[in-house]
């Protein structure tokens, strides 16, 4: 466990799949809510991370939209980002895409201003001080509306050059893709990137559609997919990085066993797989834990390991130079390792 510890903490990564407001830790939830006034249904931290059992996705949103009430000022979610930034850059991580709900936070009566805000500047002190870069996916609640994440879309604008890109969340099934599709298209238009949560509670369906009908960039988990040996190969013959949470779908029930998660079957299908951490103070563990726990129990080569870095660089919308950056850095890493 040591040397496979060391070897990944330093190992030199990204993270593609990180819900900002799923790295609201218990205590920080109190601390905010006691600077804010905001009165939890909890009145312990125990309390908190006794109520993060969840045997399905919708479990877990209950008590995440229930956490993110004590969000309220631009110095609350810059207090979040940097949170969340401290401990991804002492898992080696080099880069961030993170997510973002502004309909969770709109809904509330806190101005989208606000939220944006408060993140872009977590971010940039996150750049000056840690030396993580990081970009903003701007994700939609696909339990809502299309005319709402319409909405969305336009209060943005005036932050689209600090928008990478769109995505999709929250409650997957009975919200296919093919909800969101105008949307979708209106956003690449923009120059935005698209990527969607397909796959990981809904079926191979939802990621066809996320493919065809909202042309994504990335598939976000994607673990269902494998029920289909068709859509497997188009996936790995097309190229299309899939974030993989692996302690979220043991959280969430969508894998039993770690021992049992899908990840290893998806390299040796030549799927461009990443590890990510998704919601980690509801799940259990940042990007370093999800890497060591899956590690051992599927008892991933070191070569694996490697792979996995470089698809996460390789797989992130950063700039061919930047990527390349990182590449090398990585082998450099190995060599000395």
């Amino acid at each position: 466990m040591g040397d496979l510890a060391a070897f990944v903490r330093g190992l030199p990564k990204a993270e593609l799949h990180l819900h900002i407001e799923g790295s609201l830790e218990p205590e920080q939830m109190f601390e905010l809510a006691q600077r804010n006034g905001v009165s939890l249904p909890f009145a312990t931290v125990e309390e908190v991370r006794a109520a993060y059992a969840f045997s399905n996705l919708q479990d877990f949103l209950d008590i995440y939209y229930q956490g993110a009430q004590v969000l309220l000022t631009k110095a609350d979610f810059h207090d979040l980002a940097m949170a969340y930034f401290r401990r991804v850059a002492a898992d080696g991580g080099r880069h961030a895409e993170i997510f973002f709900d502004p309909q969770t936070h709109t809904d509330r009566g806190v101005p989208f201003a606000v939220v944006i805000e408060g993140l872009l500047s977590g971010m940039d002190e996150a750049e000056q001080t840690l030396g993580v870069t990081s970009k903003l996916i701007l994700c939609f609640l696909r339990h809502l509306s299309e005319e709402a994440a319409f909405e969305t879309l336009e209060r943005a604008q005036p932050w689209l050059d600090r928008i990478a890109g769109v995505g999709l969340d929250s409650s997957e099934v009975g919200h296919p893709p093919a909800k969101f599709a105008r949307v979708f298209a209106a956003a690449r238009k923009l120059g935005l990137k698209v990527v969607a949560h397909a796959g990981e509670e809904g079926p191979p369906d939802y990621v066809y559609e996320a493919l065809d009908l909202l042309e994504v960039d990335r598939i976000d988990h994607g673990n269902r997919a494998l029920e289909d040996d068709a859509l497997t190969e188009r996936l790995a013959r097309e190229g299309m990085t899939l974030t993989v949470c692996p302690l979220s779908n043991l959280k969430l029930c969508v894998v039993n066993d770690l021992a049992a998660h899908p990840l290893k079957r998806m390299l040796d299908l030549g799927l461009r797989a990443t590890i990510n951490s998704d919601d980690p103070a509801y799940f259990g563990g940042y990007l370093g834990q999800n890497w060591i726990e899956t590690a051992e129990a599927l008892d991933l080569s070191r070569d694996d390991l490697i792979t996995l870095a470089k698809n996460s660089f390789t797989g992130s919308f950063l700039a061919p130079d930047e990527i390349a950056r990182h590449l090398a850095e990585i082998d450099a890493y190995v060599a000395k390792a």
